[in-house]
């Protein structure tokens, strides 16, 4: 069983739809019972970093998601403000990431360049995938994924990077860690290749 950690942020609705679609048993749940129980898991996001944080933190949260992906090694995958939760701490605000992955949450910057894309990137844009990703199994090329972001991240380790986005510059658009996956992007509102990258999820990551 895959839960969805509902924490107050994120497009709940749809991945439980994408994942029923492929066959993917699935739950939303803000439970720490379930949460420790589960098989896989996914953290949604849409919003600010702090508030992000804030609201695992309420929730009581934090404890059992590290126990899980650090000790017990459960898969992960993080979408968007998810994704940057992994981090150690983002530009967009103070508070503490989750720490899981040596990386910072940064703002796109362009400098005073006329020409500089609009911030936040919104739209569809294509993934340069790592080779030999399984995040990107069985997908056409380029994949091409829906963007609503002004953060992304920069990591410390390139080899983290599973995918790269070109947006004013490269920048690291997914992520793979052992047991930890994570992508930029909105899988959900990205039809078929955001249906293959859950089926890609429940199927390849941990195996």
């Amino acid at each position: 069983m895959i839960a969805i950690v509902d924490y107050g942020l994120g497009n709940l609705g749809s991945i439980v739809n994408m994942l029923k679609k492929i066959g993917a048993p699935a739950v939303r749940t803000s439970d720490s019972t379930v949460i420790a129980q589960a098989s896989k898991l996914i953290l949604p996001g849409v919003g600010a970093f702090d508030h992000g944080m804030e609201r695992l933190e309420t929730l009581g949260l934090i404890g059992v998601l590290t126990a899980r992906v650090k000790e017990n090694r459960t898969p992960i995958l993080g979408l968007c403000l998810g994704m940057q939760l992994f981090s150690r701490g983002s530009e967009e605000g103070s508070r503490r990431g989750l720490g899981w992955i040596p990386a910072d949450t940064r703002r796109f910057a362009f400098g005073n360049v006329e020409s500089a894309p609009r911030v936040p990137h919104i739209g569809w844009n294509t993934v340069e995938p790592r080779n030999g990703t399984p995040l990107f199994h069985m997908m056409p090329e380029p994949p091409r994924f829906y963007f609503v972001h002004s953060y992304h991240l920069a990591c410390a380790d390139p080899g983290l990077a599973a995918g790269h986005t070109q947006y004013g510059y490269d920048f690291c658009s997914a992520i793979e860690a052992d047991n930890i996956w994570g992508v930029q992007f909105h899988p959900e509102k990205s039809h078929k290749y955001g249906m293959q990258l859950f089926r890609n999820f429940a199927e390849r990551a941990g195996c």
